[in-house]
């Protein structure tokens, strides 16, 4: 007997036809002698919908009625298939996140687990139920609903993986499994048996959105092992696990992009100590992440600060900017969401050189412009102009032998 973690996403629940398909799925591992815990996602666009209604109100909103507000998608699906499941002759139950409780801090919309206590949730399962478990949200200080960020569910998962030490999560999708790119935009690009948590967590922080960061970064803390793998197919996915599992390591194992970034100028501040420390500071405070940045000196005594953030806090990255105008002296805030930052990651990149030249290299015989340019021990990222988005991953997947044959 193991004990399995499954999670399902928004479109594998999409409609009650796919929570019965997902049902089905769940009675296949309890058939088998497993203990299962099934975390779910709200229904497909269900979040958005939620969002929607409060941004409409007030791009401002406060983040704790928003939490009250985009949790409820995710508990409408976990009562739905305990109902199900019950149908089929199963013992299943829901549970909120408040009711395990996964206790997070109260950083609303964005927070982080703390701990979980699963003595309950395990003692559940022991006993031959099903735990049908709301993604996506946990309980804060102040008995506060709070949600983990989108693609939250994932984090549950792992942590819930974790918690029961499950042996494996298996993570269902609309993918079956994790890409050398999005095969939407290169048809040639290949599915990998399995990838680093190392590889995987640099490739979903630079916007593959296959698993969300935090759930990577957890599960290779926890060393939980992960599968990808499709909800609607039945066929190996891609197991995400350490590297020493990898025998055959590429120079670089894919190219991620994302269009959810924004870029970010302050013109013309004056160029002393301290003032990268108000700036970020002031940022940190309205829970921004801030990701590329580059200082640009000028002969004058100051400076241009340029950075990254995610397109959905420009409104809240700009009123905290204004705040500190008076403090910091800029003479401007220029504002540009038509980016897109592309991404060569690979834990080749440590033993071979000229990787970061083949990528300048072949954006540049595309004529493509570089932007800003970031990087780390296994990744290589440039930011470049929206329009430009899928010329450059298909330039850059073939520049790198990672077409299929």
């Amino acid at each position: 007997m193991a004990r399995i973690v499954m999670k399902f996403g928004g479109t594998s629940v999409a409609d009650l036809d796919r929570i019965r398909n997902v049902a089905q799925r769940v009675k296949r591992e309890v058939d088998a002698g497993n203990q299962v815990a099934v975390v779910v996602s709200a229904m497909s666009g269900v979040t958005n919908q939620l969002v929607k209604y409060c941004t409409d109100l007030s791009p401002l909103h406060d983040p704790r009625e928003y939490d009250a507000v985009v949790a409820t998608g995710e508990q409408v699906t976990s009562g739905l298939l305990a109902i199900e499941l019950q149908r089929l002759g199963y013992e299943a139950r829901s549970w909120q996140g408040w009711q395990i409780p996964i206790q997070t801090n109260d950083a609303f919309g964005k927070a982080r687990i703390d701990g979980i206590d699963g003595s309950a949730l395990l003692a559940s399962i022991e006993s031959g139920a099903i735990a049908v478990v709301a993604g996506f949200q946990g309980v804060a200080p102040g008995a506060r609903i709070a949600t983990l960020g989108r693609g939250g569910s994932d984090t549950s998962a792992v942590a819930l993986a974790a918690a029961l030490k499950a042996e494996r999560c298996d993570i269902y999708t609309d993918v079956d499994g994790v890409y050398t790119t999005d095969p939407r935009i290169v048809p040639k690009a290949r599915k990998l048996q399995k990838i680093s948590y190392e590889e995987m967590l640099e490739l979903a922080s630079v916007g593959a959105k296959v698993l969300q960061t935090r759930s990577v970064e957890l599960a290779m803390n926890e060393r939980v092992r992960v599968q990808v793998l499709s909800s609607f197919q039945d066929i190996p996915g891609t197991m995400v696990v350490d590297e020493d599992e990898i025998v055959e390591k590429q120079n670089v194992s894919g190219i991620a992009y994302s269009r959810d970034d924004a870029k970010i100028t302050v013109r013309r501040v004056k160029d002393r100590p301290g003032i990268a420390a108000i700036i970020f500071g002031a940022l940190a405070e309205a829970n921004v992440n801030v990701d590329m940045i580059v200082q640009n000196l000028g002969a004058d005594g100051t400076t241009d600060m340029t950075f990254t953030v995610g397109k959905a806090d420009l409104p809240r990255a700009h009123a905290a900017l204004g705040a500190i105008k008076e403090e910091i002296g800029y003479t401007d805030l220029l504002e540009d969401p038509d980016v897109a930052k592309i991404s060569v990651v690979g834990v080749g990149m440590r033993s071979h050189a000229g990787i970061a030249n083949t990528m300048f290299r072949a954006l540049a015989d595309k004529a493509i412009n570089i932007q800003v340019i970031s990087t780390s021990e296994i990744k290589v990222s440039v930011l470049i102009g929206a329009e430009y988005t899928e010329l450059a991953v298909r330039a850059l997947h073939t520049a790198y032998g990672l077409d299929a044959a």
